[in-house]
């Protein structure tokens, strides 16, 4: 293996190194690869530079098996063979065993430890050394740290990401906008889009919300059912606004009873969702879509499933998509039953992780090479799976690839325009999808939401296997250019200068021309005819295509026009979503091009030597059923492993106590730290041990607490249903999780700073909650508030309306008792009595009834 250095000395003078890796003798069967990292800079690169990246690409290898892991810049194209090998699995004696740390364990219930292969011939002593070493040691001689390339987050999920980021060398920063690499979990601000720079990268396009809501996405699918047809648009189930279209609803449903289910429209991970076999028993009081319900879903051993594909879009005009090789396949933890009696039931009509994952008979797989294994497989694995069954595996996966290409067409236009808008740089913006499908057991493909930002969070060896191969490859894929901080300066300044304040693409031909060299060898052209800005979306396509590692090319393709043809302008390209009035065309005035045949011409039409193998339909979907590589897991840094004593617990409870009875107070951040560590041995605690008077309890208080996190609406006329006792705990527990993430969000904003005057030592309470036991939790909690009259942990000392502080019954779980007093119900509309009715379940059915959660007596292990 080797690492090759495209260092730019200049503007126009490139060097190129070799310099050699690991050996690759016992990779049988598979070809050498190579990391491309290609670096602009002012300065030479010495040779000492060079042996610090020669050891730092080793250990990068030895931790990242699932790609090239490299930066590159969108500069020239390297010379290497782009036919990408799909990798195998291969076991390897000299096998590394990493585990997942003690913090990622706590936070996902998970505490197994997993062996993980790696593909390299390397020695125990330096596998030892890798994983021994601390996180910034990994990337400290890497081109990427020696360049300060930096980067930022913004709400989204850290763990996974900013290990890999850090292994590569990128440093995190906190600036407004001095970064190179933007994530985040949210939709992007137009002022920061409008004041990118062309090296700096973020992964959202403006107006995303056009494919990720859910009613703007049924709406502009609908559009193109009117305007090109049912039949060619035919992707998502029957569905409605409401309330704006409930006449509508009703009118469908007395045509064609049966289930709907009902989803809020701007939500994800299964919140709000619940099914109603009427339209009448769906409340008005929020705007919500309302979907006909697929009766008939794919099982497998007779659980529901579902799928999570990834979809990279690296454009939109022309439009690029790729599809990741490897998806995640999640299955209910209820047997599924169609009678209409358990439609209450999420753990069997919805297959999201964040439901299932609370109720106790989900399984998670413990090792990164069982696939189907659990409640959690790969999209491999059901594939291998459905083809032993006899089931066309390579029809499928073209109508989900339809599916996809489909979807994006019909929210393209909005983007492309807010793109011409606000965004400088047509490489500023890449976007990673997460698309929902279900599969009917016609194995017709369904389209349920598109998620904006796809959950990176690693909850088993599966997840990291997947997930970091993902993330490895889609940086990899998009490119990272690497500027020194003198370039960058230069070229800030540069650019604010020449940013128009419309931030339309440019296309003069005269100001970003690059007179591309005709290649003489046999089957290529010129592209002389090309204008500049051509050119560079010519040149970055086919660099991704030769970086996407376990990304296939699904947009375009070599049959591209003739399937999709019809759906694009004949003029820009444009996909067409809104009829023409009077023979305009979408933005004509603005600028004529259309790069979609642009480039469709110059990859298949032309240029022979791109026209490659794994372009081919057969050999692109056969991609889809082999498995994953298994490289090794990731490293996370280990935090100091603390056992809790019962005894210093103890110890700690009185000190805390005693402090508390001579006049000390909690400030307000160690109070929301008690009660959402106390908040969470009770999740803990229902999860495994449910009891029906504290679910009723919670189920109470979150009721009255409100805000984002809502029972779901069958809560209120439960009745007639006949409760499961274990997938009720899950509901219980579903909710408690989701109004923990938020408390835990807003406890942030109250870490204290300094020790305040009359309040409890910092350090002296940090020691009493690393031991403390629910029990001691319960006890400063329950002695604070009866002594101080003040409940900090729900409202702000200063705030208004605070509702005076009932009186704790002393006992066990007698702060418990007490939380829903605690709670102001003074304009909640919703009455807590029609809760009641949910829990008169006499004791007897509480211990008798058999869950439907049976496990299958096959090899698979649910």
């Amino acid at each position: 293996m080797e690492a090759t250095l495209l260092c730019r000395n200049g503007e126009n003078d490139i060097s190129s190194l070799s310099l050699p890796l690991c050996s690759n003798e016992d990779l049988s069967g598979s070809k050498q690869r190579k990391i491309y990292v290609s670096i602009r800079n002012s300065v030479n690169i010495n040779q000492t530079e060079n042996s610090d990246f020669q050891s730092t690409a080793k250990k990068m290898n030895k931790q990242y098996s699932s790609s090239d892991t490299s930066m590159s810049s969108e500069g020239e194209e390297p010379t290497r063979n782009i036919k990408n090998k799909f990798r195998t699995l291969k076991k390897n004696p000299n096998d590394i065993h990493t585990n997942l740390v003690e913090d990622v364990s706590k936070e996902s219930c998970y505490d197994s430890t997993t062996p993980a292969k790696s593909t390299t011939n390397i020695s125990a002593s330096e596998e030892d050394e890798c994983v021994t070493e601390d996180d910034e040691e990994c990337g400290i001689a890497m081109p990427a740290y020696k360049l300060k390339i930096t980067y930022k987050f913004i709400q989204t999920e850290t763990k996974l990401l900013r290990k890999i980021f850090d292994v590569h060398g990128l440093r995190e920063v906190e600036g407004d906008n001095n970064f190179n690499l933007l994530w985040t979990g949210v939709h992007m601000k137009l002022d920061i889009l409008r004041n990118l720079a062309p090296y700096q990268r973020v992964n959202h396009f403006p107006r995303s919300y056009e494919l990720t809501r859910k009613d703007r996405l049924y709406k502009n699918i609908e559009r193109m059912q009117h305007l090109r047809g049912m039949k060619h648009f035919d992707i998502v189930p029957q569905s409605f606004i409401l309330p704006l279209e409930s006449r509508d609803l009703i009118i469908a449903h007395n045509k064609h009873r049966g289930p709907w289910i009902v989803k809020p429209a701007a939500s994800s991970r299964g919140r709000g969702i619940f099914i109603v076999n009427s339209p009448d028993q769906i409340p008005q009081d929020e705007q919500v879509l309302v979907s006909k319900y697929i009766v008939d879903p794919l099982c497998i051993d007779g659980h529901k499933c579902d799928l999570r594909v990834y979809v990279l879009v690296t454009s939109f005009d022309p439009l690029i998509i790729y599809l990741y090789k490897e998806g995640i396949v999640r299955l209910a933890t209820v047997r599924y039953d169609r009678n209409a009696d358990n439609l209450w039931n999420p753990c069997m009509h919805l297959c999201n992780y964040s439901i299932n994952k609370y109720h106790s008979d989900y399984i998670r797989s413990s090792d990164a090479q069982d696939e189907d294994v659990g409640h959690k497989w790969t999209l491999s694995a059901l594939l291998r799976h459905l083809k032993i069954q006899g089931c066309d595996t390579h029809q499928l996966m073209l109508n989900i690839e339809d599916l996809i290409i489909k979807a994006i067409l019909a929210c393209a236009q909005t983007i492309i325009s807010a793109c011409r808008m606000f965004v400088p740089n047509g490489n500023n913006c890449f976007e990673l999808y997460g698309f929902d499908i279900l599969i009917d057991n016609s194995l017709k493909p369904w389209l349920l939401e598109v998620n904006l930002s796809p959950s990176m969070g690693v909850d088993s060896p599966l997840d990291t296997k997947v997930k970091a191969c993902l993330i490895a490859d889609l940086l990899t894929c998009v490119g990272i250019p690497a500027y020194s901080p003198e370039v960058r300066s230069h070229y800030d300044s540069k650019w604010s200068r020449f940013r128009s304040s419309s931030c339309q693409r440019s296309i003069n031909v005269t100001s970003v021309s690059y007179k591309i060299k005709k290649n003489k060898k046999k089957g290529s052209v010129s592209t002389d005819h090309l204008t500049g800005e051509e050119q560079r979306i010519l040149r970055n396509a086919r660099l991704q295509y030769s970086r996407r590692g376990g990304f296939e090319r699904i947009f375009p393709t070599a049959d591209l026009m003739q399937r999709y043809g019809n759906f694009l302008d004949s003029t820009n390209g444009i996909p067409i979503s809104t009829p023409n009035v009077q023979g305009q065309t979408f933005q004509t005035l603005i600028m004529q091009h259309n790069y979609n045949q642009m480039l469709h011409s110059n990859l298949y039409c032309q240029d022979t030597s791109y026209t490659i193998d794994d372009s081919l339909e057969k050999n692109r979907i056969k991609q889809y059923e082999r498995a994953l590589e298994n490289g090794s897991e990731i490293p996370f840094a280990k935090k100091p492993a603390v056992e809790k004593s019962e005894e210093e617990g103890r110890r700690q409870r009185k000190l805390m106590l005693k402090k508390i009875g001579t006049g000390s107070e909690l400030t307000q951040f160690q109070a929301r730290q008690t009660f959402s560590l106390y908040l969470e041995s009770v999740l803990k605690r229902i999860t495994q041990d449910p009891r029906d008077n504290h679910e009723k309890i919670i189920l109470k208080f979150l009721n009255k607490f409100g805000g984002s996190v809502k029972p779901p609406v069958l809560f209120r006329n439960t009745q007639s249903i006949k409760v499961i006792s274990k997938a009720r705990s899950a509901m219980v527990a579903k909710l408690l999780g989701d109004f923990l993430e938020n408390y835990k969000r807003d406890t942030e904003a109250y870490v204290d700073s300094f020790d305040h005057f009359g309040m409890i030592p910092s350090s002296a309470y940090h020691q009493f909650l690393t031991h403390a036991q629910e029990s001691d939790l319960e006890a400063v909690l329950t002695l604070h508030t009866n002594v101080t009259g003040i409940m900090p942990f729900l409202y702000n000392r200063c705030g208004l309306s605070v509702p005076p502080t009932p009186p704790i019954p002393s006992g066990l779980h007698g702060f418990l008792r007490a939380l829903p007093s605690m709670v102001s119900s003074s304009g909640v509309a919703r009455e807590v009595s029609k809760y009641d009715g949910y829990f008169k379940n006499n004791d007897k059915d509480y211990e008798n009834v058999q869950d439907a959660s049976i496990r299958p007596k096959s090899s698979r292990r649910f």
